[in-house]
Protein backbone atom coordinates (compact mmCIF):
# COMPACT_ATOMS: atom_id res chain seq x y z
CA UNK A 1 0.00 0.00 0.00
CA UNK A 2 2.48 2.52 -0.63
CA UNK A 3 1.76 6.50 -1.35
CA UNK A 4 1.65 7.71 -4.48
CA UNK A 5 2.60 11.12 -5.92
CA UNK A 6 0.81 13.14 -8.78
CA UNK A 7 2.62 12.59 -12.20
CA UNK A 8 1.25 14.56 -15.10
CA UNK A 9 2.62 13.69 -18.91
CA UNK A 10 0.99 15.01 -21.99
CA UNK A 11 0.44 12.69 -24.23
CA UNK A 12 -0.37 14.24 -27.64
CA UNK A 13 -2.06 17.47 -28.63
CA UNK A 14 -3.00 18.71 -32.09
CA UNK A 15 0.15 18.94 -34.42
CA UNK A 16 0.85 22.67 -36.00
CA UNK A 17 -1.63 24.44 -33.17
CA UNK A 18 -1.04 27.93 -33.66
CA UNK A 19 -1.36 27.84 -37.65
CA UNK A 20 -4.42 26.32 -36.60
CA UNK A 21 -5.49 28.84 -34.49
CA UNK A 22 -5.27 31.60 -36.63
CA UNK A 23 -6.81 30.33 -39.27
CA UNK A 24 -9.57 29.65 -37.37
CA UNK A 25 -9.68 33.18 -36.44
CA UNK A 26 -8.72 34.67 -39.55
CA UNK A 27 -11.79 32.64 -41.11
CA UNK A 28 -14.43 34.93 -38.53
CA UNK A 29 -12.98 38.36 -40.00
CA UNK A 30 -12.16 37.73 -43.59
CA UNK A 31 -13.81 37.19 -46.59
CA UNK A 32 -11.31 34.83 -48.51
CA UNK A 33 -11.30 31.09 -47.81
CA UNK A 34 -8.43 30.08 -45.42
CA UNK A 35 -7.80 27.28 -46.82
CA UNK A 36 -5.94 29.36 -49.59
CA UNK A 37 -4.01 30.71 -46.97
CA UNK A 38 -2.95 27.58 -44.68
CA UNK A 39 0.78 26.80 -47.05
CA UNK A 40 2.07 30.60 -46.43
CA UNK A 41 0.86 29.52 -42.47
CA UNK A 42 2.88 26.06 -42.47
CA UNK A 43 5.94 27.59 -45.14
CA UNK A 44 6.53 30.56 -42.57
CA UNK A 45 5.79 32.93 -45.05
CA UNK A 46 3.09 34.52 -42.57
CA UNK A 47 5.50 34.34 -39.61
CA UNK A 48 4.96 32.54 -36.07
CA UNK A 49 5.57 36.01 -34.26
CA UNK A 50 2.33 37.36 -36.45
CA UNK A 51 0.47 34.99 -35.71
CA UNK A 52 0.41 35.18 -31.91
CA UNK A 53 0.61 38.49 -32.02
CA UNK A 54 -3.20 38.54 -33.96
CA UNK A 55 -4.06 35.59 -31.87
CA UNK A 56 -3.07 37.15 -28.30
CA UNK A 57 -4.84 40.37 -29.89
CA UNK A 58 -8.40 38.89 -30.86
CA UNK A 59 -8.60 36.49 -27.12
CA UNK A 60 -7.99 39.46 -25.29
CA UNK A 61 -10.98 41.20 -26.92
CA UNK A 62 -12.94 38.04 -25.70
CA UNK A 63 -13.26 36.04 -28.70
CA UNK A 64 -11.88 33.03 -27.39
CA UNK A 65 -14.05 30.53 -29.35
CA UNK A 66 -11.61 29.36 -31.89
CA UNK A 67 -8.92 28.08 -29.75
CA UNK A 68 -11.37 24.74 -29.22
CA UNK A 69 -9.80 23.53 -32.63
CA UNK A 70 -6.69 22.76 -30.64
CA UNK A 71 -6.87 20.02 -27.43
CA UNK A 72 -4.33 18.37 -25.30
CA UNK A 73 -4.22 15.01 -24.32
CA UNK A 74 -2.94 14.35 -20.50
CA UNK A 75 -2.15 11.00 -18.70
CA UNK A 76 -2.29 11.82 -14.98
CA UNK A 77 -1.81 8.88 -11.84
CA UNK A 78 -1.10 9.90 -8.24
CA UNK A 79 -4.35 11.63 -7.54
CA UNK A 80 -7.27 10.79 -5.29
CA UNK A 81 -10.45 9.59 -6.41
CA UNK A 82 -11.92 13.03 -4.32
CA UNK A 83 -9.84 14.85 -6.63
CA UNK A 84 -11.08 13.13 -9.85
CA UNK A 85 -14.83 13.56 -8.90
CA UNK A 86 -13.97 17.34 -8.89
CA UNK A 87 -12.12 17.22 -11.98
CA UNK A 88 -15.32 15.31 -13.76
CA UNK A 89 -17.61 18.18 -13.49
CA UNK A 90 -15.68 20.21 -15.98
CA UNK A 91 -18.00 18.64 -18.92
CA UNK A 92 -15.89 19.63 -21.96
CA UNK A 93 -13.54 16.99 -21.84
CA UNK A 94 -13.19 13.40 -22.39
CA UNK A 95 -11.96 11.14 -19.32
CA UNK A 96 -10.54 7.73 -19.41
CA UNK A 97 -10.41 6.49 -15.78
CA UNK A 98 -8.84 3.10 -13.96
CA UNK A 99 -11.89 1.23 -12.95
CA UNK A 100 -11.82 -0.08 -9.94
CA UNK A 101 -14.47 -2.97 -11.50
CA UNK A 102 -11.92 -4.26 -12.96
CA UNK A 103 -8.68 -3.29 -11.39
CA UNK A 104 -7.86 -5.87 -8.12
CA UNK A 105 -7.15 -2.78 -5.67
CA UNK A 106 -6.21 -5.91 -2.95
CA UNK A 107 -2.65 -3.62 -2.37
CA UNK A 108 -4.43 -0.01 -2.58
CA UNK A 109 -2.30 2.79 -3.43
CA UNK A 110 -3.59 6.25 -1.61
CA UNK A 111 -3.01 10.14 -1.33
CA UNK A 112 -2.05 11.50 2.02
CA UNK A 113 -2.89 15.22 2.36
CA UNK A 114 -0.16 16.97 3.40
CA UNK A 115 -2.13 18.88 6.49
CA UNK A 116 -2.63 15.03 7.84
CA UNK A 117 1.08 14.17 6.56
CA UNK A 118 2.24 16.95 9.16
CA UNK A 119 0.32 15.63 12.19
CA UNK A 120 2.48 12.61 13.42
CA UNK A 121 -0.78 11.00 15.13
CA UNK A 122 -3.29 12.51 12.47
CA UNK A 123 -0.73 10.54 10.14
CA UNK A 124 -0.90 6.96 11.97
CA UNK A 125 -4.49 7.23 12.54
CA UNK A 126 -4.88 7.95 8.86
CA UNK A 127 -2.15 5.09 7.51
CA UNK A 128 -4.16 2.38 10.03
CA UNK A 129 -7.13 3.32 8.63
CA UNK A 130 -6.15 2.54 4.96
CA UNK A 131 -4.54 -0.71 6.16
CA UNK A 132 -7.53 -1.32 7.81
CA UNK A 133 -9.71 -0.88 4.56
CA UNK A 134 -7.14 -2.65 2.44
CA UNK A 135 -7.74 -5.81 4.39
CA UNK A 136 -11.55 -5.64 4.44
CA UNK A 137 -11.58 -5.16 0.70
CA UNK A 138 -8.86 -8.70 0.50
CA UNK A 139 -11.27 -9.99 3.03
CA UNK A 140 -14.23 -9.41 1.15
CA UNK A 141 -13.03 -10.79 -2.48
CA UNK A 142 -11.96 -13.97 -0.51
CA UNK A 143 -15.66 -14.94 0.97
CA UNK A 144 -17.10 -13.35 -2.64
CA UNK A 145 -14.89 -15.93 -4.06
CA UNK A 146 -15.91 -19.14 -2.02
CA UNK A 147 -19.66 -17.97 -2.61
CA UNK A 148 -19.31 -18.08 -6.19
CA UNK A 149 -18.93 -14.06 -6.83
CA UNK A 150 -14.72 -14.89 -7.67
CA UNK A 151 -14.99 -13.32 -10.95
CA UNK A 152 -16.86 -10.44 -9.91
CA UNK A 153 -15.35 -9.75 -6.24
CA UNK A 154 -13.66 -6.29 -7.53
CA UNK A 155 -17.10 -5.59 -8.62
CA UNK A 156 -18.57 -5.41 -4.97
CA UNK A 157 -15.36 -5.64 -2.64
CA UNK A 158 -14.75 -1.99 -3.96
CA UNK A 159 -17.58 -0.64 -1.81
CA UNK A 160 -15.71 -0.31 1.13
CA UNK A 161 -12.67 1.54 -1.14
CA UNK A 162 -11.95 5.43 0.55
CA UNK A 163 -11.76 9.07 -1.37
CA UNK A 164 -8.44 8.65 -0.46
CA UNK A 165 -7.53 5.56 -3.42
CA UNK A 166 -5.62 6.67 -5.67
CA UNK A 167 -6.60 6.82 -9.48
CA UNK A 168 -4.98 6.73 -13.35
CA UNK A 169 -6.98 9.13 -15.75
CA UNK A 170 -6.55 10.22 -19.29
CA UNK A 171 -7.60 13.72 -19.86
CA UNK A 172 -8.62 15.10 -22.83
CA UNK A 173 -9.37 19.17 -23.42
CA UNK A 174 -9.70 21.90 -25.99
CA UNK A 175 -7.59 24.80 -25.36
CA UNK A 176 -10.97 26.97 -24.61
CA UNK A 177 -11.99 23.96 -21.24
CA UNK A 178 -8.56 24.28 -20.53
CA UNK A 179 -8.60 28.24 -20.24
CA UNK A 180 -11.51 27.92 -17.86
CA UNK A 181 -9.65 24.80 -15.78
CA UNK A 182 -6.63 26.83 -15.01
CA UNK A 183 -9.02 29.78 -14.05
CA UNK A 184 -10.55 27.82 -11.71
CA UNK A 185 -8.54 25.06 -10.40
CA UNK A 186 -5.38 27.14 -10.41
CA UNK A 187 -7.00 29.94 -7.75
CA UNK A 188 -5.01 29.79 -4.25
CA UNK A 189 -8.77 28.71 -2.68
CA UNK A 190 -8.53 25.33 -5.07
CA UNK A 191 -8.58 22.33 -3.26
CA UNK A 192 -4.82 21.49 -2.91
CA UNK A 193 -4.58 18.54 -4.72
CA UNK A 194 -6.65 19.58 -8.04
CA UNK A 195 -4.58 22.92 -7.87
CA UNK A 196 -1.19 21.26 -8.03
CA UNK A 197 -2.48 18.74 -10.63
CA UNK A 198 -3.94 21.64 -12.65
CA UNK A 199 -0.55 23.88 -11.76
CA UNK A 200 1.07 21.06 -13.83
CA UNK A 201 -0.95 20.64 -16.62
CA UNK A 202 -0.82 24.65 -17.30
CA UNK A 203 3.07 24.32 -17.17
CA UNK A 204 3.11 21.84 -19.79
CA UNK A 205 0.24 24.06 -22.35
CA UNK A 206 2.64 26.93 -21.55
CA UNK A 207 5.37 25.20 -22.65
CA UNK A 208 3.70 24.02 -25.63
CA UNK A 209 1.69 26.57 -26.58
CA UNK A 210 2.62 30.06 -25.07
CA UNK A 211 0.91 31.89 -27.46
CA UNK A 212 -2.61 30.88 -25.90
CA UNK A 213 -1.43 29.84 -22.20
CA UNK A 214 1.17 32.32 -20.91
CA UNK A 215 -1.24 34.39 -19.37
CA UNK A 216 -3.17 31.31 -18.25
CA UNK A 217 -4.03 30.88 -14.80
CA UNK A 218 -5.91 32.13 -11.69
CA UNK A 219 -8.13 35.09 -12.88
CA UNK A 220 -7.11 37.49 -10.67
CA UNK A 221 -3.55 36.88 -12.04
CA UNK A 222 -5.29 38.08 -15.43
CA UNK A 223 -7.31 40.54 -14.16
CA UNK A 224 -5.41 42.51 -11.15
CA UNK A 225 -8.55 41.71 -8.82
CA UNK A 226 -10.23 39.40 -7.33
CA UNK A 227 -13.63 38.45 -8.83
CA UNK A 228 -14.88 36.53 -5.48
CA UNK A 229 -16.82 37.95 -3.15
CA UNK A 230 -14.92 39.31 0.55
CA UNK A 231 -16.29 35.96 2.50
CA UNK A 232 -14.03 33.95 -0.85
CA UNK A 233 -11.24 35.99 -1.43
CA UNK A 234 -7.87 34.69 -0.15
CA UNK A 235 -6.60 38.47 -0.16
CA UNK A 236 -3.99 38.35 -2.56
CA UNK A 237 -5.00 40.96 -4.61
CA UNK A 238 -7.94 43.55 -3.60
CA UNK A 239 -11.74 42.47 -4.34
CA UNK A 240 -13.43 44.05 -7.54
CA UNK A 241 -14.42 47.63 -7.01
CA UNK A 242 -18.41 47.26 -8.32
CA UNK A 243 -18.75 51.46 -8.02
CA UNK A 244 -16.48 51.30 -11.22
Amino acid sequence: MPLKSLRVELLTMTPDPLPLIYAAFRQCYHAGFVADMWPRLLSGEISREKQAEFVQSVLESGHDSPVEHVSFTFAVEGISRACSHQLVRHRIASYSQQSQRYVDESDMDYILPPAIARIPEARQRFEGLMQEISQAYRDLKTILSEHGRAQKSNEDARFVLPQAAETKIVITMNCRSLLHFFSLRCCARAQWEIREMALAMLALCQERLPAIFATAGARCERLGYCPESERFTCGRYPLRDNGV
